[in-house]
């Protein structure tokens, strides 16, 4: 799977360069997660912002990034949903339990700010 990490500061970025995150891929997805996790990373950035599709495998893997942040008393942020990506999360009612932001640099302000309180 295309997927870049980059560490910054207080987070990483995990950016999925790939136009679909489906059964074929989201295994490997969810792999780089709980890697960056089990390195000590508390703080993701998911940037979903090169996806167009979606299935339910995907968004599994999304939500394994969600608990393992959680778990680890630091913050999931889902960023850069494309229409049709951001249609199934929210019929998945998945917008009320995760952090969406629309760009990565949003998604960073999001966090400095946390970080101040």
């Amino acid at each position: 799977m295309a997927v870049e990490i980059r560490k910054n500061g207080t987070y990483t970025l995990v950016k999925v360069n790939t136009d679909r995150l489906d059964t074929n891929n989201a295994p490997d997805l969810k792999s780089e997660l709980v890697l960056v996790n089990n390195e000590g990373e508390k703080n993701i950035v998911l940037d979903l912002s090169n996806v167009n599709y979606c299935d339910s495998s995907g968004l599994r893997a999304v939500l394994v990034a969600n608990r393992l942040c959680e778990d680890a008393i630091g913050t999931f942020i889902l960023s850069g949903l494309q229409p049709d990506v951001d249609n199934l999360v929210k019929i998945s009612m998945l917008h009320t339990v995760l952090l969406i932001t629309d760009t990565v640099d949003e998604a960073e302000k999001l966090l400095e700010k946390k970080e101040t309180l």
